[in-house]
């Protein structure tokens, strides 16, 4: 073989590989064209999923059962405690050891209020003092 035809064999080989290169990139490239491009004249628009049609519930009946007999709670009677003293009556107010000393004497009941623990209360007036004061119960006795 001469060294043309050498040569000239070595530049077809590299044609040909070339050409094969490029034929391939070209079938590559025309398949992403292919596959990208949509059909002439159909619009496509995203597919939208249809919900089942709502089919309404039957309502079920509700038994109702009579419920078991109830036992009726035994009552403890509680002995009901009333006030010891009424508005108006004289009572005899002995002050507490603690705290403020207060006048003790002789007090006029103006006003009930409501217990505070087992020891109701009374407010109380002194014919010589010009304010009431609030008096438990055990805090007074019998004029």
């Amino acid at each position: 073989m001469s060294k043309h035809s050498a040569k000239t064999a070595g530049r077809s080989a590299k044609t040909t590989s070339g050409t094969a290169k490029k034929s391939a990139k070209s079938v590559r490239v025309t398949a992403k064209k292919t596959s990208a491009r949509l059909p002439v004249g159909k619009v496509t628009r995203p597919v939208r999923m249809i919900a089942p049609p709502i089919v309404p519930v039957k309502a079920t009946k509700m038994i109702r059962t009579p419920s078991p007999p109830v036992q009726p709670v035994a009552m403890h009677e509680l002995p009901i405690r009333s006030h010891k003293y009424q508005v108006g009556e004289t009572v005899y107010y002995t002050s507490p050891t603690f705290g403020r000393a207060a006048a003790t004497g002789s007090y006029i009941v103006v006003k009930l209020l409501p217990s505070e623990g087992d020891d109701y209360q009374y407010r109380i007036k002194s014919s010589g003092e010009a304010f009431e004061r609030v008096a438990k119960e055990s805090q007074l006795d019998r004029a």
